[in-house]
């Protein structure tokens, strides 16, 4: 992994191990449209529940499948929260909204994705997360 220096090493708290399975399970970046496509993968996609005129308030994970993608992501962005003063102050907005530790988590999940996408789809490009 050392040898290969991908671009997702630029982002803050990740590791050789998660870049490694990231980059194992993306396979290649082309496959995908947008960053929905990589939550869907992962299922961190909200699963919304409706019927008629009825529509749920709260939406939770749709927990499909590929379990070990989703703790991956989950587990890079508490790393990337504890390391990235951006990501720290969008998970401190949404644990004040009153959301949970985990549901802060799975928004910020939302936000690093975009930023694999963007630092897989633009490896020449400089790309700084402070």
């Amino acid at each position: 992994m050392k040898e290969t220096d991908s671009p997702l090493m630029k982002i803050p708290g990740f590791g050789y191990i998660q870049t490694a399975y990231l980059l194992a399970t993306i396979e290649n970046i082309s496959r995908f449209d947008s960053p929905n496509k990589i939550m869907a993968m992962a299922d961190l996609d909200p699963k919304i529940r409706q019927s008629g005129q009825f529509k749920e308030s709260r939406t939770r994970m749709s927990k499909k499948d590929n379990k070990l993608l989703r703790y991956t992501l989950i587990r890079s962005t508490n790393n990337v929260r504890k390391n990235s003063n951006t990501m720290k102050s969008y998970y401190l907005k949404k644990k004040s909204e009153g959301k949970s530790h985990y549901n802060a988590l799975g928004h910020c999940s939302r936000k690093l994705v975009n930023y694999i996408f963007f630092v897989l789809s633009n490896p020449d490009k400089e790309f700084i997360l402070d």
